[in-house]
């Protein structure tokens, strides 16, 4: 199965954070499982550890590191996922999610998410 974290899940799977719930460490540790990350969510990251904020506990190139390190692959971020976003219904408005969203549907892909709202978005999502 093709898994792609929504940037607060990944983050908390390279900290080993207590808040990833035992299905999540499941689904990604499972040999079944193929683990992607998205470069909007590299993209989030060092937006937001530039501006100094507390929820995002490493760099960019920290979290590059520790998910090519964990085997994580990469998700590039196509034209035909930009344009799925604009077909969303309006659950959230985080364009991070949103962008996350489309790309688990344009591939598709399952999105592990912790996130109610983004769980709204469907079959397509996971909510651990």
């Amino acid at each position: 199965m093709n898994l792609l974290l929504d940037t607060h899940i990944a983050l908390w799977a390279i900290t080993d954070s207590p808040k990833l719930s035992q299905k999540a460490r499941d689904l990604i540790q499972s040999p079944k499982s193929s683990v992607w990350i998205s470069t909007a969510s590299l993209w989030e990251i060092a937006i937001k550890h530039a501006l100094g904020r507390g929820d995002m506990p490493v760099s960019s190139p920290e979290a590059l590191r520790y998910f090519q390190e964990s085997g994580y692959q990469l998700l590039p971020i196509e034209a035909e996922h930009a344009i799925a976003v604009e077909e969303l219904p309006a659950h959230h408005q985080d364009p991070f999610d949103r962008l996350l969203v489309a790309q688990a549907l344009v591939e598709p892909m399952r999105l592990l998410t912790h996130d109610p709202l983004v769980a709204r978005y469907g079959a397509t999502i996971l909510s651990v």
